[in-house]
């Protein structure tokens, strides 16, 4: 059990440094040119490279969302979710502890929202409270049922992790501008904590709209089945 839930802080800790770190280090210098595509892709990265450096482990989950969703479909067990949790969160807080220490080294150094996520005058688009939960909760809906699909039996050994990873991008290019995407209730919780007080405020919504969309994932990968082996070759 402490080899699982040290590779959910690990996960949790680089999802949020390399994606939230892209954002609050790099984006804020249009000069380098990274923009919302770069951001969304240093999201896809490193959930692509931790599922394959520590997918041979039972969990993996790096996300209180599916943790949740997996615990509603019957594929762990209660016990085990509180523990996974508590490491996703003090992965994602360590992150963001990591993240103020270095942007705060530059003089010019403003917080801003510190790659927090919100809604009304805290989204960078203006949207409201209704476009954000609608997005949060469609978002993470289809991301944990592609992981739930993905990872199957019958499903292709040895890509799920690409798969997992390619869909973060496609999340972020629509989310970024409603919410600043969340997806990771984790991931919202530990820039929130050195975010303007507005943002901690916001935080209940980026728990709700994932975990739910993340529940409705479940029921929706759960209520396909396994994928069916072909008759023909059952029969040889």
């Amino acid at each position: 059990m402490k080899q699982r839930l040290a590779a959910e802080f690990l996960g949790m800790f680089w999802l949020t440094f390399g994606g939230c770190g892209s954002a609050i280090l790099a984006a804020a210098f249009p000069e380098l040119g990274i923009g919302f595509a770069g951001v969304a892709l240093a999201f896809c990265l490193t959930v692509l490279t931790m599922a394959y450096a520590l997918g041979y482990l039972p969990g993996g989950h790096f996300n209180p969302a599916f943790t949740i969703s997996l615990w509603a479909g019957k594929r762990i067990s209660a016990k085990d979710v509180i523990p996974y949790i508590v490491a996703q969160v003090l992965g994602a807080i360590a992150a963001a502890a990591t993240l103020y220490f270095i942007a705060s080294g530059k003089p010019s150094f403003e917080l801003d929202g510190f790659a927090a996520n919100g809604f009304d005058e805290l989204s960078l688009g203006n949207y409201s409270l209704s476009a954000a939960l609608a997005v949060e909760l469609i978002s993470t809906l289809i991301f944990v049922f592609i992981i739930l699909r993905v990872t199957a039996p019958g499903a292709a050994v040895g890509f799920a992790p690409l798969a997992i990873g390619l869909t973060l991008p496609l999340i972020h290019f629509i989310s970024i501008p409603v919410s600043n995407t969340s997806v990771t209730p984790a991931r919202s919780t530990g820039p929130a904590l050195f975010a303007d007080d507005a943002y901690l405020s916001q935080l209940w919504l980026f728990w709700l709209a994932p975990i739910a969309g993340g529940v409705l994932g479940a029921l929706a990968a759960n209520g396909l089945g396994a994928k069916q082996t072909d008759q023909t070759t059952q029969s040889t």
